[in-house]
């Protein structure tokens, strides 16, 4: 259903450090949601991922996907001098970077910044009601409807709602007593070297 080049739209420093760490993390069974890196003097690498499979990261996920970025940055070599590196899942409030996001969570509630203006304004928030390649059509919250195009869109996410939660919750196996197992909250992952 969707192309294999389905993926988020990165430039300058990021489309760089995102095309040398998909090709590995792409084999390993993850999806980069989105790269950002913030900061200048000692920059941080933000990667934010998806299994390929649509099951939750966990923390080991996170283990994994650091030290296969470490490795592959450290030869790749973006950055002069020290930098740091954060990996998370895309939690339930996740951008919306992909067409298959888009469409995975149609009929969810959405923000969506534009880089121009459109209509005079550029933000908007709403029910996605349909979403392609090249654009998204939004139910707005004060009425009406608008159509997006996907490449004017600097950023956007999903809203937590209620019925975001109810949506995105994934059975838990039950304990021995049949209760079910505590949920557990995404979690960002730090290498050792820096916690605190």
């Amino acid at each position: 259903m969707f192309l294999s080049d389905d993926t988020p739209q990165h430039e300058g420093l990021e489309a760089r450090i995102a095309a040398a760490i998909t090709p590995a993390l792409g084999q390993m069974g993850y999806e980069i949601v989105r790269v950002q890196v913030q900061g200048k003097e000692r920059p941080t690498v933000q990667i934010m991922a998806d299994r390929a499979d649509g099951s939750l990261i966990n923390v080991e996920d996170c283990e994994a996907i650091s030290h296969t970025v470490s490795a592959v940055l450290d030869v790749d070599d973006p950055f002069p001098g020290e930098w740091n590196l954060e990996v998370s899942s895309a939690g339930i409030d996740r951008p919306l970077t992909r067409t298959k996001d888009w469409v995975r969570f149609a009929s969810q509630v959405a923000t969506v910044e534009l880089n121009m203006p459109q209509e005079g304004r550029r933000r908007f928030r709403g029910r996605i009601l349909a979403a392609d390649e090249n654009e998204v059509r939004l139910k707005l919250d004060e009425g009406g409807e608008i159509t997006l195009p996907r490449g004017n869109i600097r950023r956007a996410k999903l809203v937590l709602t209620d019925e975001l939660i109810a949506a995105t919750a994934q059975p838990e196996p039950d304990d021995a007593e049949g209760e079910p197992a505590p949920k557990k909250a995404p979690r960002r992952w730090r290498p050792p070297s820096e916690r605190n």
